[in-house]
């Protein structure tokens, strides 16, 4: 039988009851676009991870302090303050890998200005802070070494934070109170926006670390230091000279563990992705439980449909049909009705994909409807028609011709 003649007779066949066969392909139509619309979630996230990482340079490390163990319990890294300013200084000077530094040291506050205020991030960073970082101010200036030296009260704005305390009142200048000390403002950071689940970069207000350390936390050690390498192939060579210079600066005897942790970009990215695909491939597994359910009610419906047509296959064997022609035709229409579910499951998933920006509590979450996604729904889709279709088909085609036409 010509393949386009067996298509058209399944098309028929189907139509004959297009509710039961409706209700069946949405099974179909439900794990497609369910499929389509999880994995555009997870590759989403991916996405958003590799760009947040991206906008910070391949180039970047990161000095904490180590782990601190108390009784047998370990805080992890950045438990114990280890790192002081002179670490940093020394990190720049005597490591030839290195280009920058940028010690950190950052709080929580409550930011008062007039009759406003906003609850955010203070970070105390150094002057090179921008360019490791690659992160411009849009307008006004950023502190510089005099400000860090003498410990300035002067301040950046994130441009959530600005928008909170001024809206759209000119910034420049005004003084704000980080924990009841006064701090002027230099200016405002350009946007960096969300980052796909670490929330807003811009809600923080960047001010010389000197200032956090001695005004507001009264420390004398630093949290962290922002490493920058000559570029991104000597990260490795950067790592390797932090390691041993802190190791011969903070007295560790070998064999003994240290008291920081240095981490570079890419180790952190390649981290990030795994975890994403891992979601990814878990979003998308939970979805094809939904497929695998449509394929059964694929099975369900060819089999009543074998049983409702018994007499007609017993005609047809009778006027000359083989048993492949009886397969390929019972086949086909389960084949006909997968295909028909996964197109319109695809249509279902791209749409939710796009849809979903603009429901308030998705807002913040990126979706990437991929081509190899759909693809990948759409064969499964083909498969499961296959599969879940060749035993009612096979059931159709070894039916007793005599028997079938005595069948009531």
């Amino acid at each position: 039988m010509h393949i386009f003649k067996i298509i058209r007779v399944s098309i028929r066949a189907l139509g004959r009851n297009k509710m039961r066969t409706f209700l069946t392909a949405l099974g179909i139509i439900i794990g497609v676009g369910a499929v389509i619309a999880m994995v555009s979630i997870g590759t989403g996230a991916k996405v958003a991870v590799e760009n947040r990482f991206a906008s910070m340079g391949t180039n970047l490390l990161f000095v904490s302090g180590g782990s601190k163990n108390v009784r047998g319990v370990h805080s992890g890294f950045g438990g114990s303050q280890t790192l002081t300013i002179e670490d940093a200084k020394a990190i720049e000077e005597q490591c030839p890998s290195v280009s920058g530094t940028s010690p950190n040291a950052s709080a929580r506050a409550q930011v008062v200005y007039g009759n406003k205020n906003w609850n955010t991030s203070v970070q105390g960073v150094g002057e090179k802070y921008t360019d490791i970082r690659k992160w411009d101010v849009e307008f006004g200036t950023f502190f510089d070494e005099t400000h860090v030296r003498g410990a300035a009260k002067v301040c950046v704005l994130g441009s959530e934070v600005k928008k909170n305390l001024f809206e759209d009142q000119d910034p420049l200048g005004m003084v704000i109170r980080i924990k009841k000390v006064p701090f002027t403002i230099l200016g405002v950071m350009k946007t960096k926006g969300e980052s796909g689940g670490f929330g807003s970069r811009d809600d923080m207000i960047v001010v010389p670390y000197t200032t956090v350390m001695k005004r507001i936390q009264k420390s004398e050690f630093l949290q962290s230091i922002d490493v920058s390498a000559t570029a991104s192939t000597t990260t490795v060579s950067a790592q390797r000279e932090i390691e041993e210079l802190l190791r011969v600066r903070h007295r560790i005897m070998p064999g003994s563990d240290d008291d920081f942790s240095v981490r570079n970009m890419a180790e952190i990215a390649e981290g990030a992705a795994d975890a994403t695909n891992i979601l990814t491939l878990l979003l998308g597994s939970i979805a094809a439980i939904s497929l695998l359910v449509g394929g059964i009610g694929i099975m369900n419906i060819m089999l009543v449909s074998v049983t409702e047509r018994i007499r007609e296959i017993g005609i047809r064997m009778s006027i000359g049909a083989r048993e492949k022609d009886i397969l390929l035709q019972f086949l086909a229409e389960a084949i006909v009705l997968s295909l028909i579910g996964g197109i319109l499951g695809i249509a279902l998933g791209v749409g939710v994909s796009k849809l979903l920006k603009y429901i308030p509590i998705f807002a913040t979450i990126t979706t990437v409807v991929s081509t190899g996604s759909v693809l990948l729904a759409f064969l499964f889709s083909a498969s499961v028609g296959v599969f879940f279709g060749f035993y009612p088909a096979r059931k159709a085609s070894k039916l007793d011709p005599i028997e079938a036409l005595r069948y009531e």
